[in-house]
């Protein structure tokens, strides 16, 4: 029989680490090659976020049965230092027929002889405007960068121009996300690298855990693809470059909890395949606990009313399931196949083994506070020493200091201002669209090219456009005649009994002012006409916030009890859960406190996107039940041995590297967000790096250990382990 079992083992440990690592590399070399390709299933029109009851997105259904295309209008402004004579007037009278030959420019139709208006000239002859409808939606990028080398090479001498407006908008926010498929990548990559190079003195090690990650990724960005691909999900470029970062940061994470019981394993057993066994059974439950947490946490964006949010749920659930999956098959086959050469050049060597439970008695239960620490401390050195003494002697002191700097730190929500920003203010870096739209605003009414539009019944047409006309706040109204600029002469298009009236604002489209007076039209109007609808980029801004701020107070209260679910069933008790999940919102209150001193006095933000407080809580409140999971479960695991306090410090001590490591590498991942211009994954990159150090170095270091060794036992209450004596 030995002989047999002996072949087993051998043939096991041989077969499947191969047959997992030939199953990875098999899903990277299909995954790999769809990074090019992701963003050819990826949109990021503003609309599309939308719900379909939103009254903007029913505006937008109705506007397409009008217009009867999917265009998408771009402005083009050319400006001068001094006044523009006849002579130049004439020189850019010729620039519709040279715009409207750049392919994807819709083409007129008969007896029109072109689809562009203009060139319309400002009231101080410093400016001309022209509306350029964009009929290629799918390539907005390459058709405003045509247009824009058609303006510098055609535009008069001394003259500055532009496009933007709705398309030139798309286009520079599609150049902004271009950098996720490449540089964000590298970056994030980069910094895991030299993060484990400096954590773990080793050279091997980082490349398995990053090859860990990368194969990970490779399965999301495949099964993401072709989910986008058949309509199953909406990708857009924010929920692309989120994808990527949690992928990484949450591999590394279930790598490092696997690595360091593996190298714990490793020196108490000379045997790598026993060593692995004894890590893979004490690691196995909290990384599928934590995946399983964020998992759920992300999957309650599907109550969102956002589409976007909605679709980044199960976009980033499926990045948390192959990290998962990943950490738990692949790494440890590859961990296999090098054995202690991982560690290479400072390998693990065997040591005497420190059995920690007392003989006899157990000491949790009649243990004096000296022998909890003699216990729980045993063989621990350094800092982690230092902190397991501080928590032990002055456990009271160390949290009520600790929650009242996280109390302070909270109140900084107070000046938090998530309440939405203009589509301007988004792109951090250079921006043609940007740039025009200042010059719009000063030469031109602010909504020009993108008027409020308003649905009207056809017989109280001239009732509605009086009514919008005396809106403060809009320069001009007209009613669609199926014609590229307004005409008065012209007879109005009827679709259904109904009339799309445009009403264009004095204030830039994007702005607050301008999602006031799309409030007052809605406001107004039903008393001209019941059925009336109010859409257009303004109303499409308005609505996202309005809905992301209603989104905020039901998905949140969703993730905390699916979280305190889910740590009950974990940690056996009703305490515990509870003092945690109070950690983790405590850490986000002061993480979201300080992100908006910084935002506000530090870098001068203008605001925040009203998406950005929920995607904040979600990610940290997700990821920092992570270092609780893999803290409380180490601290349940000694405390049946020795005791709660004892447990407590023994689980802080040894899970205090890896938590600090893990959070170190999430924070640095995260960061790498902030190489996209864009004010979103800006912020979103500062608050999860932020709040994850917060919460590694204070909370999980500081706060919950001075809590759970104030409690005691009772801190597993119900369960056995929180009666005894």
């Amino acid at each position: 029989m030995e002989p047999t079992k002996w072949m087993q083992k051998r043939w096991l440990r041989i077969v499947l680490p191969l047959v997992l690592v030939v199953a990875w590399l098999a899903v990277a070399g299909l995954g790999g090659p769809t990074f090019g390709k992701i963003s050819d299933v990826s949109t990021n029109d503003q609309a599309a976020f939308l719900p379909a009851s939103a009254e903007s997105t029913v505006v937008a259904d109705w506007q397409q049965k009008f217009v009867d295309s999917t265009t998408i209008p771009a402005v083009v402004v050319v400006s001068s230092p001094t006044p523009l004579t006849q002579a130049q007037l004439g020189e850019l009278a010729a620039l519709p027929g040279k715009l409207g030959a750049v392919v994807g420019v819709q083409k007129p139709a008969p007896p029109q002889t072109s689809s562009i208006a203009g060139p319309i000239p400002s009231a101080d002859k410093l400016a001309v405007e022209f509306l350029v409808p964009v009929a290629d939606a799918g390539n907005v990028k390459a058709v405003v960068g045509d247009l824009r080398e058609v303006l510098a090479a055609n535009a008069p001498a001394g003259m500055s121009s532009y496009v933007t407006g709705p398309a030139g908008l798309t286009a520079d926010l599609v150049s902004a996300f271009s950098g996720i498929d490449g540089i964000l990548l590298l970056v994030a990559l980069l910094a895991v690298f030299v993060i484990l190079l400096v954590v773990y003195r080793s050279v091997v090690l980082p490349i398995l855990v990053l090859l860990t990650s990368v194969v990970a990724l490779c399965g999301a960005i495949l099964v993401v693809y072709y989910l986008a691909k058949g309509d199953v999900i909406k990708l857009n470029g924010q929920s692309q470059g989120i994808l990527s970062i949690l992928v990484i940061g949450a591999a590394t994470d279930y790598s490092l909890l696997l690595v360091a019981r593996f190298r714990e394993a490793l020196h108490q057993t000379q045997s790598t395949w026993t060593a692995l066994i004894r890590a893979y059974k004490a690691a196995w439950e909290p990384i599928v606990a934590s995946g399983s947490t964020v998992i759920l946490a992300l999957l309650c964006l599907l109550f969102s009313d956002l589409n976007s949010n909605r679709s980044l749920g199960p976009i980033a659930a499926i990045g948390i399931f192959f990290s998962l999956l990943a950490a738990l098959t692949f790494l440890p086959a590859v961990l296999a196949a090098f054995g202690r050469a991982a560690f290479w050049p400072f390998r693990p060597r065997v040591e005497h083994a420190h059995k920690h439970s007392a003989p006899e008695a157990a000491p949790g239960r009649n243990a004096t506070a000296r022998d909890d620490v003699a216990h729980g401390l045993a063989g621990i050195g350094g800092l982690w020493r230092r902190v397991g003494l501080l928590v032990s002697r002055r456990p009271r002191a160390t949290w009520v200091v600790t929650l009242v700097l996280l109390l302070a730190a909270g109140s900084g929500l107070l000046q938090l201002q998530a309440n939405g920003v203009s589509q301007t203010q988004v792109i951090l870096g250079p921006s043609n669209a940007v740039d025009g739209q200042k010059v719009l605003a000063r030469h031109f009414a602010g909504g020009s090219g993108s008027p409020v539009v308003i649905i009207a019944d056809a017989g109280k047409q001239a009732q509605v456009a009086d009514a919008v006309g005396r809106v403060p706040g809009i320069a001009s109204v007209s009613t669609y005649a199926g014609s590229g600029r307004p005409d008065a002469t012209a007879a109005p298009v009827v679709k259904e009994g109904r009339v799309m009236i445009d009403a264009t604002l004095a204030d830039q489209a994007d702005s607050a002012a301008a999602e006031t007076v799309v409030k007052t039209l809605r406001a107004q109007l039903p008393a001209v006409d019941a059925g009336v609808l109010v859409g257009g980029v303004s109303a499409i801004a308005l609505d996202t916030n309005v809905t992301a701020q209603r989104d905020l107070v039901t998905i949140v209260p969703l993730v905390l009890v699916v979280i305190l679910l889910v740590l009950m069933l974990l940690l056996r008790s009703i305490v515990a859960p509870l003092v945690l999940i109070g950690s983790v919102v405590l850490s986000y209150a002061a993480a979201m406190g300080v992100s908006a001193l910084v935002f506000n006095h530090v870098f001068g933000f203008p605001g925040a996107d009203a998406t950005v407080p929920l995607f904040g809580f979600v990610f940290l409140v997700a990821l920092g039940v992570d270092y609780n999971i893999f803290l409380m479960t180490r601290v349940r695991e000694e405390s049946q041995l020795m005791g709660t306090r004892a447990g407590v410090l023994r689980g802080l001590g040894k899970t205090g590297s890896v938590i600090t490591s893990a959070g170190v590498v999430l924070a640095a991942t995260f960061a790498a967000l902030g190489v996209i211009p864009l004010l979103f994954l800006a912020q979103i990159a500062f608050i999860v790096a932020f709040g994850v150090l917060l919460d590694t170095v204070v909370v999980r270091s500081l706060l919950v250990p001075a809590l759970s060794y104030d409690i005691g036992r009772r801190m597993w209450w119900p369960s056995k382990l929180g009666r005894g004596k």
